[in-house]
């Protein structure tokens, strides 16, 4: 089942659900791409619309966002839950630390992805890392990172650049990268390597990472503008019968 919201189309999944059918791609001939679109990512979407269609190719797109969750409520296929990056990349994790399936990390600052792949393997000893490497790369190193990637030959790659970056990057060499599951994960390096505090459980229980976020960095209010915008918008299409 799918909803669409604001030409996105997500599948609708519990987070159980898009953890099963993430790892089933594990067992496909050809690589699969998983997209984590909150709010933000949606509204560029609508401006891009080769974004657009990057994010509607995804054979895996979950919604990170709460709004997401609140927009879906008017339309008739309601979304179940939301499903964080960082959640579902956990439960990858945990299902696969004990197999002979590999991780390998690309993005976020120099050091970090090493940090974060340092990290997960602290919580899952038996998780197997195949590379890490950072995100401060130019077009002129493409080929040389396709290169490490496969050699190192990851079951799946986690890729860490920020949106619309890494999804266009995932898009364009997904057929020559050896992997089975490539997955666009923002800033979850920092979160996972410590660098950058989750949310406390309390406000991820009720969708409100984005104001702990807020509450840390007063600067990004003028980030979370988009956030009224998507929710304007979203209210205009149901008044007129277009959700």
């Amino acid at each position: 089942m799918t909803t669409r919201i604001l030409d996105v189309t997500f599948h609708n999944l519990l987070l159980s659900e898009a953890c099963k059918t993430a790892l089933s791609f594990l067992d496909s001939d050809t690589p699969s791409t998983i997209y984590t679109p909150n709010p933000e990512m949606v509204m560029l979407a609508r401006q891009d619309p080769q974004f657009r269609e990057v994010l509607n190719s995804g054979n895996l797109v979950v919604p990170d966002g709460i709004g997401v969750v609140y927009a879906s409520r008017l339309t008739k296929n309601k979304i179940r839950q939301r499903v964080p990056g960082i959640d579902l990349m956990n439960a990858m994790f945990e299902q696969i630390k004990d197999t002979e399936h590999s991780v390998y990390f690309l993005g976020a600052a120099h050091g970090v992805a090493q940090a974060a792949a340092e990290a997960v393997q602290a919580r899952y000893p038996n998780l197997k890392v195949a590379g890490t490497f950072h995100g401060y790369f130019k077009d002129a190193d493409d080929e040389e990172i396709i290169g490490n990637i496969n050699a190192a030959r990851p079951s799946i790659l986690l890729v860490g650049l920020g949106f619309p970056r890494q999804e266009k990057w995932i898009d364009r060499y997904k057929s020559r990268l050896n992997c089975k599951i490539l997955m666009g994960v923002g800033g979850s390096f920092d979160v996972l390597s410590g660098k950058v505090p989750r949310a406390p459980k309390f406000f991820q229980k009720i969708g409100m990472e984005w104001l702990f976020r807020l509450l840390r960095q007063p600067k990004r209010i003028w980030r979370q503008r988009v956030l009224l915008k998507f929710a304007l918008l979203v209210l205009y299409k149901k008044i007129r019968g277009e959700l």
